[in-house]
C-alpha cells in the first residue's frame, strides 16, 4: 500500500486527490491547502484528513503530489525530497533552471522519485502518434484555452505552451537550432498569447501557438514525417494517420492511404498518477523525470527570451516580462 497526500487542492490538485482516492493499492491519507475552507471541502469529499501544515501531512505519507503555485515548487519539493518523500510536482518544474537543478539534486541524494506533471505524455492519442512518427519534418501545434483565473503567476509559455515544448523534446531527437517567437499580454500583465517557430538541428520545424484567452478550447497536433502524416486531437483522443506507399515502378507516383489507428480512451492524469505509483513500487525512473522537466523549462525560457527580444525590437518592451 502506497500512502499519498496532495499539497494544493485547487483547480488541478483536487483531481489528484480524486484519482488517488480510487487507485488500487493506494491510500490517500489527506490533503493540505493554505485555504482551510477549500482544503476541508476536498478532504470531506474523499473521506480523508485536512492538514493546515504540510509537514504534518508529509510525516504520514510515502509520496506527495505538489500542486501549489510555481514559485513555491522548488522550496516545497526540495524539503519533501530531503525527507525521503517521492514527489510528483506539477509543471512547470520550477521558475528557473537553477531551482530545477536543486530539485533534481535533492531527489538523487535522497534516492527517491521526482516526476514532473507533463500529463500529455500520458494521453493515449499522443502515445499512439509518437509510435507512428518516423523522422518528423514539420509540426503544427495549437493549444488554446478559455481564460480562467488560475496560474496567473506564470505566463502562457510556462502555463500552456510548455506542454507542447515537452512533446517536441519527446518526439524530435535533435537539439534546438533557432527560435523565433512573439507574444503579447491580453487580459493579464503577463504574456497571454504566444507563437513560436522552432527549428531543430536535423531540419525539423515546429510552429507552436498557445493562448489562454481563447473563446474555444483547442488541443491539436499535426505532424508531417518521413512515412506520412499524423493528426491528433488531444481532447477527443482521436488520431488520423496517412501513410505514403511507394510502388516498385520508378515512374509510378506514390499513393497516400489512410492508416487505421486504434486508441483506447483514458484520462491522462489518471495514467500519470498510476505511472508515478508504479515507479515508486518498482524503484525506476519515471517517463517525465526531473531532467525532462528541466529540459522543457529550458526551452520555455528560450521562447520567452525571444518574445522579449522581439518586443524590444518593435519598441514594445513594456508589454512583456524581462526573463529571470
Amino acid at each position: 500500500m502506497v500512502t499519498v497526500g496532495v499539497i494544493g487542492v485547487g483547480a488541478l490538485g483536487q483531481h489528484h486527490a480524486r484519482l488517488y482516492a480510487g487507485l488500487p493499492g493506494v491510500r490517500l491519507v489527506g490533503v493540505c491547502d493554505l485555504r482551510p475552507e477549500v482544503g476541508q471541502s476536498v478532504a470531506d469529499r474523499y473521506g480523508v484528513a485536512y492538514f493546515a501544515d504540510w509537514q504534518d501531512l508529509a510525516a504520514r505519507v510515502m509520496a506527495v503530489s505538489v500542486a501549489v503555485p510555481t514559485c513555491d515548487h522548488c522550496t516545497l519539493s526540495v524539503a519533501l525530497l530531503s525527507q525521503g518523500k517521492h514527489v510528483l510536482v506539477e509543471k512547470p518544474i520550477a521558475v528557473t533552471l537553477e531551482e530545477a537543478g536543486q530539485m533534481i539534486a535533492a531527489a538523487e541524494q535522497a534516492g527517491v522519485i521526482l516526476q514532473v506533471g507533463h500529463l500529455e505524455r500520458f494521453n493515449p492519442a499522443l502515445q499512439a502518434a509518437q509510435a507512428l512518427v518516423c523522422q518528423p519534418r514539420f509540426f503544427e501545434i495549437d493549444r488554446l484555452s478559455v481564460f480562467t483565473p488560475r496560474s496567473l503567476d506564470i505566463d502562457v509559455v510556462a502555463d500552456v505552451m510548455i506542454h507542447d515544448l515537452d512533446l517536441l523534446r519527446w518526439m524530435v531527437d535533435a537539439p534546438v537550432a533557432t527560435i523565433h517567437a512573439v507574444g503579447v499580454p491580453a487580459l493579464t500583465e503577463k504574456v497571454d498569447i504566444a507563437s513560436a517557430r522552432i527549428e531543430f538541428a536535423n531540419g525539423c520545424v515546429a510552429n507552436v501557438t498557445a493562448s489562454r484567452v481563447s473563446l474555444d478550447k483547442v488541443r491539436k497536433l499535426r505532424c508531417f514525417h518521413a512515412g506520412g502524416y499524423v493528426s491528433v486531437d488531444c481532447l477527443t483522443q482521436q488520431v488520423t494517420a496517412l501513410e505514403v506507399v511507394r510502388s516498385q515502378g520508378a515512374a509510378a507516383p506514390p499513393a497516400i492511404v489512410p492508416r487505421a489507428v486504434t486508441v483506447a480512451p483514458d484520462e491522462p492524469l489518471r495514467a500519470e498518477l498510476e505511472h508515478f505509483i508504479t515507479c515508486i513500487r518498482q524503484g525506476r525512473q519515471p517517463l517525465v523525470d526531473g531532467r525532462a522537466g528541466q529540459a522543457a523549462l529550458e526551452l520555455a525560457l528560450q521562447v520567452r527570451a525571444e518574445i522579449t527580444a522581439h518586443a524590444r525590437r518593435a519598441g514594445l518592451g513594456h508589454w512583456v516580462d524581462v526573463p529571470t
